[in-house]
């Protein structure tokens, strides 16, 4: 059984350079407000930096993670 994945961007330390939503657009957007990078709507949990997004996209997310320069995207298994 997949689990759900609950992702958190520090959005006080992003440096906008695109690489998560340049890997993963299905999960990570620009903030058209700042420039800086938010979960997309379908995935928010309030919070544009909060998300829950299926396990089927934890390579995806998992890859803009570890390819964020500033490596401030986290992702967890989340609570259910």
């Amino acid at each position: 059984m997949s689990r759900e994945l609950r992702i958190q961007i520090d959005r006080d330390q992003c440096i906008s350079d695109g690489a998560c939503w340049d890997i993963c657009p299905e999960v990570f957007e620009m903030s058209p407000e700042d420039g800086k990078s938010q979960i997309a709507d379908r995935f928010r949990a309030g919070d544009p930096g909060l998300g829950i997004v299926p396990a089927e996209l934890r390579d995806c997310v998992e890859s803009a993670a570890a390819e964020c320069p500033a490596q401030i995207i986290y992702v967890e298994e989340a609570e259910t």
